[in-house]
């Protein structure tokens, strides 16, 4: 019995032929050769009894008739249409950017891309590419240098012309990040400098995003840091990839748990002992207000030299980079009277 086919896969190709046509049916077992209307394919692969694959000949534009030659006779045919092959031309390169590692997968978008053969960028062949219909490719970017990429499909119908462009950008460096430490509560400004931060998506605290940040320059990222504990690395990731991390550290709210003495005279120079615990970060510390010289002895301790006043109770409270305490009453009693 003659095979029969059911299908030609793709249907059409260009007038110069080598284009790879899968033809599925039955009965294909010992096919001698597979025709494009009275030209011999250039080459043909029996896969099974059930597919073929053939690649086209040259012929003049338009449609023919493919049939398979066996010898218990020719197979029905199926219609494969010529046309005459097209420049490619690129109008969309998406995403238009990513890292001089390479391994972006990238779609253009354009016309003329079937049977294309070779996509490059900046000359460099693509990882790998698919063409998914004669206006669109998908390829995978090699790796490149920073900066911008020509990027071409060539086709039987020719090379497309060098105006499109992928973008390799170079990996962003972080030097260093000011304040290196902040409140459990987060929410402080931290200015982020290094290079090749331009078009930063995120930045992150440990694994948390940002609250909010600003891309000052390709040197400069400022970053409000969002709620965390302990040591939370900072990176910034940019198309060319991630950062390396820089220390961020968040500090607890200083408590005060004692003082000793609690009490004193209204004039200045009492040296007071204060105890809590997250301390060692201490800026201030006031007595009513009013700001007191000051020595961290740990991160537990602090001593301090209370500031005149007049009689009465005052609050004692400790200002960190964790935020400020809240305080145990110091009290001044005034001198006996003449």
């Amino acid at each position: 019995m003659p095979p029969t086919i059911n299908a030609i896969n793709p249907s059409q190709g260009p007038t110069t032929g080598g284009t790879t046509v899968t033809l599925t049916g039955t009965g294909m077992a010992g096919a001698t050769a597979v025709r494009f209307a009275s030209s011999n394919a250039a080459s043909f692969t029996l896969i099974s009894d059930t597919q073929i694959t053939a690649v086209s000949p040259a012929r003049a534009a338009g449609a023919v008739a493919v049939v398979v030659v066996h010898p218990t006779g020719n197979s029905n045919s199926v219609t494969f249409t010529y046309v005459v092959a097209q420049v490619p031309v690129i109008t969309g390169v998406a995403p238009s950017n990513g890292p001089t590692s390479g391994g972006t997968s990238v779609t253009l978008t354009g016309t003329g891309f079937t049977g294309a053969t070779t996509v490059t960028f900046a000359g460099a062949p693509a990882t790998s590419f698919m063409v998914n219909s004669p206006t669109q490719i998908t390829a995978v970017t090699p790796a490149g240098s920073a900066g911008a990429a020509v990027v071409t499909v060539t086709t039987p119908g020719g090379t497309s012309a060098p105006n499109a462009f992928f973008f390799y950008a170079a990996p962003p460096v972080l030097n260093a990040a000011a304040p290196a430490q902040g409140p459990t509560a987060g929410g402080v400004v931290v200015t982020l400098t290094g290079t090749n931060l331009l078009n930063a998506s995120t930045v992150r605290f440990g694994s948390t995003n940002a609250i909010s940040f600003t891309v000052v320059s390709a040197t400069q990222i400022t970053a409000t840091a969002p709620p965390g504990t302990g040591s939370s690395p900072i990176t910034v990731i940019t198309p060319g990839g991630t950062s390396n991390p820089v220390a961020f550290t968040y500090v607890a709210t200083p408590t005060l748990t004692a003082l000793v003495p609690s009490s004193g005279p209204t004039s200045a120079g009492t040296v007071v002992t204060l105890t809590g615990t997250n301390l060692a970060s201490a800026s201030a510390v006031t007595f009513g207000g009013t700001a007191a010289s000051f020595t961290v002895v740990s991160d537990t301790q602090i001593t301090a030299l209370a500031p005149a006043g007049p009689a009465g109770p005052v609050t004692v409270a400790v200002t960190t980079v964790g935020g400020t305490s809240p305080g145990p009453t110091y009290t001044r009693v005034a001198g006996p009277g003449i």
